[in-house]
């Protein structure tokens, strides 16, 4: 998967800062943070896992040089968040021609999948590794089409996403209600997989 970005000095210092969160560590949360990455990557069993962490790790410092601020999740979660889409994007592969997942997600949009109906909850990081581990597997059992209609359908900040919905409309012959109602529909079905799922993690 090829690097879009990659972060000067001052972007750095800014991601060294944020995983800090007010502390300063040395650098030794950084490199929890990326030792954590790896692990996640190596667990699904992918080519280059340092690779794939850095690449997370740059697409956090990106938002933070471009918005000065991440303030809709703790760095922990985030970053496990933005994984959840590079692997996903690993997966697709370049040569497949699918659109790049390069843009860094809302964490907001997986707040609602949570197993204990805790909306906006801040979850700790084992509890979140397992609702990624759970969210990957019922996305890969949705059919084709309506796997790519949803992660389609979070794509974007708010002012391009209005655009691209009603892009995607029209990509699959459907009014813009249309489309909010099966998203909505997916959706709940990927919240009560992603329930059942995590209800079941712990004695697996």
């Amino acid at each position: 998967m090829k690097k879009s970005w990659v972060p000067g000095s001052t972007a750095f210092r800014q991601l060294l800062a944020w995983l800090d969160e007010g502390t300063d560590s040395g650098g030794e949360r950084y490199l929890e943070m990326r030792r954590r990455l790896v692990a996640y990557f190596d667990r699904k069993r992918c080519v280059s896992p340092d690779e794939l962490a850095d690449e997370t790790l740059n697409r956090a410092a990106r938002r933070l040089e471009e918005q000065g601020a991440i303030t809709d999740a703790p760095p922990a979660k985030y970053c496990y968040i933005v994984a959840r889409f590079v692997f996903l994007e690993y997966l697709r592969g370049p040569e497949r021609g699918h659109a790049s997942l390069s843009a860094t997600p809302d964490a907001h949009r997986f707040r609602a999948i949570d197993p204990a109906g805790r909306s906006g909850t801040v979850l700790d990081v084992a509890e979140h590794e397992t609702q990624l581990e759970c969210l990957d597997r019922c996305l890969q059992q949705l059919p084709a089409d309506d796997r790519a209609l949803i992660l389609e359908y979070y794509r974007g900040e708010q002012g391009v996403k209005i655009a691209h919905r009603r892009d995607l409309a029209a990509r699959f012959a459907l009014t813009p209600n249309a489309l909010s109602i099966r998203a909505c529909r997916i959706r709940s079905k990927l919240e009560a997989c992603v329930a059942a799922c995590a209800a079941r993690s712990p004695s697996e």
